[in-house]
């Protein structure tokens, strides 16, 4: 079994953050104010995938999906209204407890575990990894392991920031500066540019379908954008 996407300090750091995961106003803020942004550009995406109707309420019925790298389910919940039999895997053990918990007050039905993706067995329809790359040991292991868990026809969702000065100042100078996200959360050597991740899908055997940025502003906040120089959500399927 390989534990290529293993960090410990990083399991450790994301794990401490647990107690208030769900707290739109504590140290997962800037989460909450990034999940709408990335559940429009999955739902987007799903209903292009498999022609579904934009106005449906459950485009993922009769599928299944798993999140990697879930925290205390911020996506997973959403995936599971959508329709989608859910499993949703982190290594920080109590960030899953927090997400079970969670879960059960919603009424919800996800499978939550801790495991590495590496370590995981089945393949899925959809699988969504979100701001987890940069965090990973080893990023080429990780994106062939997620192409492992992907099913045939299936499509494979990435978000995570761009290695360049505009995400370096937002996200780490004045973002982790004000404690807008935890200090140390980011390591900017660790950024992937979008041409680098291309790249990385490609090795593993994967398309590149869409890129698409999550670009700020004063006026709108976090918003989907052709903008790529803060973040940006990556579409792949299988080669």
């Amino acid at each position: 079994m390989s534990d290529s996407s293993i960090v410990q300090d990083e399991i450790d750091r994301f794990g401490a953050m647990a107690g208030d995961w769900w707290d739109p106003s504590g140290a997962s803020a800037m989460l909450h104010k990034l999940n709408p942004v990335r559940l429009a550009y999955v739902r987007d995406q799903v209903d292009r995938h498999w022609q579904g109707d934009e106005q449906g309420l459950k485009p993922l019925a009769g599928r299944t999906a798993l999140d990697v790298g879930c925290g205390a389910g911020l996506l997973a919940e959403p995936l599971a209204r959508l329709g989608a039999t859910v499993t949703a895997i982190d290594a920080a053990p109590g960030l899953i407890a927090a997400a079970q918990l969670h879960a059960r007050g919603q009424g919800l039905d996800v499978d939550y575990r801790v495991s590495t993706v590496e370590a995981l067995d089945g393949q899925y329809d959809l699988v969504t990894s979100m701001e987890v790359i940069e965090h990973v040991a080893d990023p080429r292991a990780f994106v062939a392991a997620l192409e492992r868990r992907l099913a045939p026809g299936g499509l494979l969702i990435l978000s995570t920031p761009n290695a360049t000065g505009w995400s370096k100042l937002l996200t780490i100078t004045l973002a982790e500066g004000v404690g807008a996200i935890p200090r140390g959360t980011h390591d900017f050597d660790k950024f992937i540019a979008p041409e680098r991740m291309q790249a990385l899908l490609a090795d593993a055997g994967l398309q590149c379908i869409d890129v698409e940025g999550i670009a700020f502003s004063p006026t709108r906040g976090l918003h989907l954008s052709d903008d790529l120089r803060l973040n940006y959500l990556v579409a792949a399927v299988r080669a």
